[in-house]
């Protein structure tokens, strides 16, 4: 977790319960990662008992929902008419009195949001999840009805409670509320409205900055610790169902469906970078620091975008809107599994040009020949350029005086693809010792990459020969978010963080929130 969120006591509206409700929503597409409902009651206020007759002749809530569907919506239309009528008299008053339009705007914002929590505790209440005597309690038993049981849920329009029927299963040990899980707050005291709208400001800014965000825009009061907690919740929901998925196109047992219009050439590109973590996720692990110690975890990132022209001048330009993003902390062979989904999914296996950019790491070049043999792997020229130099470095004392210009002429071979003639124009100084193992190792980076490096070549087909792409993201997607003054966090924390703004940037934001139709199981 960011280092915002301090200790501060909720300062809206309690949502019952002790106080917990976090944890994972069930997200994305595969069925099966559920949010874990919580050991204690998740919002409950007690057992409230009610008549008999009622328990077992339809389990009809008391109140307005005695009314009928009918009765209960003219009754609530009614109460609506007359609420804007009142707040069509307050806006008024206020612009009369000269208090301006933003002070009439919050009255009446703040009107319409009393309104509609008064109509939606009500609906809620017309359906208190009675199903009987006995109904399955998921684990093959029957769970038989104890009680009506209020809970407050904490939602867009402020906090409701709803009167539910509460089962107990005495095979299993626990209790459950079938109107739980059809709200989709099975366990929780959040609505999925608003954690919904937690995780997008969490995503996006700390988590104090986060809940002060939601408390300007939308007038709900949460503490930055409450925001978090669920926002790193649901994203590490969507990166299991997110794996899970992985897992499933490489077992072959999921095929995702080509998009609708295929683009003309796709590229994967991948790096990585460092997120300051805690002390205790970082023991035992080297680092590159003056004491030895890491302080940071490697995070594996995928850019996959499309490009169909080229500009004026012959570059290929970025298809906008088209990049999507995937992060982990998982190994490589994970990374490798999850690079390889996301790319299938965008087309992978049907584009007329598949490529692959890089820089020299092998474990990137691994995964490439294993998972896609037939792309085009380009070591990014940029990297490339970099290597060139720090060997110029090495040959300085031999080069004297002519070390620009012959750095100049490797740079315009670099460029044409000529790796021979680097490495030859290299291996004519003389070297023995420490040197001559320093010049293997500086030359060996480009006889191994070479095919990688054929840069005229690339650029005379119209392809990016550059990791651009991916390094942004690398800014823009982890630093300016995990690698903030003062954060260090932990793995689960950061990997729920990580996913929102993956799903965030790749324009994939409702997919953790709904079931997308766009898959097939394999045949």
């Amino acid at each position: 977790m960011d280092q915002d969120g301090g200790r501060a006591r909720h300062a809206g509206p309690a949502a019952g319960g002790r106080g917990g409700g976090e944890g994972a929503r069930r997200a994305g597409p595969l069925p099966g990662v559920r949010r874990p409902e919580r050991g204690d009651r998740g919002g409950e206020r007690g057992d409230l008992r009610g008549p008999a007759g009622a328990a077992f002749g339809g389990g009809r809530a008391p109140g307005r929902a005695g009314r009928g569907k009918r009765g209960l919506c003219e009754a609530l239309a009614a109460e609506a008419a007359a609420e804007v009528g009142r707040l069509a008299g307050q806006a008024a008053a206020a612009l009369a009195a000269g208090q301006g339009l933003e002070a009439a705007e919050l009255a009446i914002r703040a009107g319409l949001t009393q309104l509609g929590r008064g109509l939606l505790e009500p609906l809620l209440a017309a359906d208190p999840g009675y199903r009987g005597p006995r109904t399955d309690c998921r684990s093959g038993h029957q769970a038989g009805f104890v009680s009506y049981r209020d809970k407050t849920i904490d939602t867009v329009l402020g906090p409701v409670t709803v009167r539910r029927a509460w089962y107990h299963c005495a095979q299993c040990g626990h209790g459950f509320a079938p109107r739980d899980a059809g709200l989709g707050v099975a366990g929780q005291t959040m609505s999925p409205g608003l954690a919904k709208m937690a995780a997008r400001a969490g995503e996006a800014v700390p988590f104090t900055p986060g809940a002060a965000l939601v408390a300007e825009l939308a007038g709900i009061t949460l503490t930055g610790r409450r925001l978090g907690r669920h926002a790193e919740a649901d994203g590490r929901a969507a990166a299991a169902v997110i794996e899970a998925e992985a897992a499933a196109i490489a077992a072959r047992t999921l095929v995702p469906l080509p998009p609708a219009v295929l683009p003309d050439k796709l590229y994967i590109a991948v790096d990585g970078t460092g997120v300051p973590m805690r002390t205790a996720e970082t023991e035992g692990r080297p680092g590159k620091g003056e004491d030895g110690k890491a302080r940071t975890r490697e995070v594996k990132l995928v850019c996959v975008f499309s490009q169909a022209t080229v500009d004026e001048n012959g570059y290929p330009v970025r298809d906008p809107g088209s990049s999507s993003y995937l992060a982990t902390f998982a190994p490589a062979a994970g990374f490798g599994t999850l690079m390889a989904a996301e790319a299938r999914r965008r087309g992978a296996g049907h584009v007329r040009q598949l490529t692959i950019l890089g820089d020299g790491a092998h474990w990137i070049w691994n995964l490439a020949t294993a998972h896609f043999p037939e792309a085009t792997q380009i070591v990014d020229l940029y990297h490339a350029r970099e290597h060139l130099h720090d060997l110029g470095k090495l040959l300085a004392f031999m080069l004297g005086d002519q070390h620009q210009d012959w750095l100049a002429e490797r740079s315009d071979e670099l460029d044409a693809g000529d790796i021979d003639a680097i490495t030859a124009a290299a291996r004519v100084f003389p070297m023995t010792g420490t040197k001559a193992e320093a010049l293997d190792t500086a030359l060996g980076y480009f006889e191994t990459n070479a095919p990688r490096m054929r840069y005229k070549h690339f650029r005379s087909c119209g392809l990016f020969v550059g990791s651009g792409a991916v390094e942004a993201g690398c800014k823009a997607v982890i630093g300016q978010r995990l690698k903030l003054s003062g954060m260090h966090w932990s793995q689960p924390g950061a990997t729920g963080i990580l996913t929102l703004r993956c799903q965030q940037a790749s324009g994939r934001w409702e997919e953790i929130w709904q079931q997308p139709g766009d898959r097939t199981p394999a045949a």
